[in-house]
């Protein structure tokens, strides 16, 4: 059963914003107000591994993955290795890719994607806690709450959407390793993608 969490109320337990979070270390703690009033926090899925996604509706390189179907197939392929998947917009008001609850709610169920909570993140806290630094990047955080993966979604650092066909899917064969109780053999890699449009933009 989807469950979607709206974040207005953010805090974050982290101790740098600006450096990137190390692999091998505790990821940084988070904690969000939920508009169905349940609070979310990273803490609450000890014993489960997490994807942490940022997105971006309007970003070209988002679209590619939502519109050939690819990030879809990636959330059912991580339900099913029973991880918890976070979409998270750490878009600013005024911003492109900046929702309301109600439209991220109908962006998920239009693109039928599969997270397991979405959070707004419109001050950028949780974003800058992890570095995220482009649309999308991601994350996988392990039972422990170790950091594991940390960047690109796959190899092809483009908007077109033919180039999904083929790729290596970084997540996924991060993921595989983590649930095999396996070392990650890719543990960073470079996002790409449109920036995360934080309010400090111009």
């Amino acid at each position: 059963m989807l469950k979607f969490a709206f974040a207005f109320a953010l805090s974050v337990a982290a101790g740098s914003a600006v450096a990137a979070p190390q692999i091998g270390a505790p990821a940084p703690a988070f904690t969000g107000a939920a508009s169905n009033g349940e609070t979310i926090s990273l803490e609450q899925f000890r014993g489960e591994n997490v994807v942490l996604e940022w997105t971006n509706h309007d970003c070209p390189f988002v679209r590619k993955h939502y519109e050939t179907g690819n990030m879809q197939a990636t959330q059912q392929t991580a339900d099913a290795a029973g991880a918890v998947w976070i979409t998270i917009i750490s878009s600013a008001p005024g911003k492109q890719g900046y929702v309301s609850a109600e439209e991220a709610n109908a962006l998920t169920a239009s693109r039928a994607a599969e997270p397991d909570y979405v959070v707004l993140d419109p001050s950028g806290e949780i974003g800058m806690a992890y570095a995220a630094k482009t649309t999308p990047h991601m994350f996988v955080i392990d039972k422990a709450g170790t950091l594991r993966y940390d960047g690109a979604i796959d190899d092809k650092p483009s908007a077109n959407h033919a180039t999904v066909e083929g790729a290596t899917n970084y997540l996924l064969a991060a993921l595989d390793s983590v649930v095999a109780g396996e070392e990650v053999a890719v543990t960073r890699t470079k996002p790409y993608g449109c920036s995360v449009k934080y309010g400090n933009e111009n």
